[in-house]
């Protein structure tokens, strides 16, 4: 059984006793995929270990979704601690409603 490697790193075991070629691939991330959509070439490159003319705005880019990861993450608790709230307050209503009831008011 022989190993050649393929394009995109991929191996290629070869038996030369059958007719059977197994190929075992690298795994695909997600984020793989959308830079490939968004820019085939820079896919290519980033894949071959080039790197970027653009550091700077890529770094600046990551921190920007950074702040917005931690803003979502606030906005979540900001909306869980909302949802708290209102269910205290409506605990809180229904409990004066039925001492207001049953104190014959």
């Amino acid at each position: 059984m022989g190993r050649v490697k393929g394009q995109f790193d991929e191996v290629v075991q070869i038996d030369v006793n059958s007719d059977r070629i197994n190929v075992l691939m690298r795994a695909i991330k997600a984020s793989e995929i959308g830079s490939y959509l968004y820019c085939r070439r820079a896919w290519w490159y980033r894949l071959k270990g080039f790197e970027s003319a653009n550091q700077s705005e890529m770094a600046a880019g990551t921190e920007m979704h950074r702040r917005h990861g931690r803003k979502v993450i606030v906005a979540g608790l900001q909306r869980t601690l909302a949802y708290l709230v209102l269910l205290v307050a409506c605990v809180m209503l229904t409990a004066f409603g039925l001492m207001y009831f049953l104190s014959g008011g």
